[in-house]
């Protein structure tokens, strides 16, 4: 869940109901799968940040902070449960989704910087029409869903057991890992 307000906009009711989403919910929901993790480090997590975590958009203090704060718990988790899963987050940026369709033009704006410096986010003569257009009014192509579901999809796999507490950058280059 996604809220948008700059620092003098921000109030309780709205910090409560985008951390409830975004970090409570996946600690309750870590609490009810526990029982039922296996116990020979085959379990996989992965929890959904974003890239709003670390890129500190002007509106977004208290969306990037639940995003941050449940990156601290998937590193938190990882050690925890170390003999039962991986626990790993992905980050993505731009992803063309309905939260993608209902930012405002003042927040699209103010991203425009960061597309415009995305190497993904590039258009490309592939690309559809439809995209091309919407890319000269963003300043670039959001990702499709299916690119992020790939990331977590590498990260259920039995090939990323060696993986664990990481922050996965799904996020076109938008905001490169250290």
């Amino acid at each position: 869940m996604v809220h948008n307000a700059i620092l003098g906009e921000c109030n309780s009711t709205d910090f409560y109901k985008v951390y409830r989403i975004n970090t409570l919910a996946p600690l309750l929901t870590m609490q009810a799968v526990m029982p039922f993790l296996p116990n020979d480090r085959s379990g996989r997590v992965v929890n959904v940040s974003s890239v709003s975590s670390t890129t500190g958009f002007v509106d977004q203090s208290i969306y990037g902070g639940s995003k941050a704060a449940l990156e601290a718990c998937t590193k938190s988790w990882a050690r925890q449960l170390a003999e039962r899963c991986t626990v790993n987050a992905v980050n993505p940026g731009p992803v063309k989704t309905e939260m993608w369709g209902g930012l405002t033009e003042k927040f699209v704006e103010d991203m425009r910087p960061y597309i415009h410096l995305t190497p993904l986010m590039a258009v490309q003569d592939t690309d559809s029409d439809e995209a091309k257009a919407e890319a000269k009014l963003l300043g670039g192509v959001p990702a499709e869903a299916d690119k992020i579901a790939g990331i977590i999809g590498m990260l259920c796999s039995a090939e990323s057991a060696w993986c664990t507490g990481q922050v996965i950058c799904a996020n076109g280059g938008m905001r490169m890992s250290e």
